[in-house]
């Protein structure tokens, strides 16, 4: 995003705020949840992963556990804020183990697959940043 462009949107309507810097997470791995045409997963939800959605997301073919640094990914552990695909999120909502929402962190292009009552419901308590 240049200083021309107008800030991304949040779910709530406000500025999309970082989601983690450490590790470093988005799609553009500029630590937010950004999107655009080549993000076919809609990396968009901030979450605070736990150990239940990253072994749900393994037994799906998923290994976000795993470090792989020829794709500057460090692997995932319980606590570790991080931008999942929309879709998974749900997918996992509906299992039972949706990790937490960083509302103010997850990019507004989410309702688009997610309903705004459900990451609400999962709202994380702290901020994400």
């Amino acid at each position: 995003m240049t200083d021309t462009e107008p800030k991304a949107r949040n779910v709530l309507g406000g500025d999309l705020e970082t989601c983690s810097l450490d590790p470093l997470t988005g799609f553009f791995r500029d630590g937010c949840c950004n999107t655009g045409p080549m993000d076919h997963g809609t990396h968009t939800v901030c979450v605070r992963v736990t150990s239940e959605f990253l072994q749900y997301s393994f037994s799906r073919g998923n290994d976000l556990i795993t470090p792989r640094p020829e794709f500057r990914f460090p692997g995932l552990k319980p606590g570790d804020r991080w931008c999942l695909c929309a879709s998974r999120w749900e997918e996992a909502r509906l299992m039972g183990v949706a990790p937490p929402v960083y509302l103010d962190a997850t990019h507004k292009k989410t309702l688009a697959i997610v309903d705004i009552a459900h990451l609400k419901a999962h709202a994380a308590s702290e901020p994400a940043t």
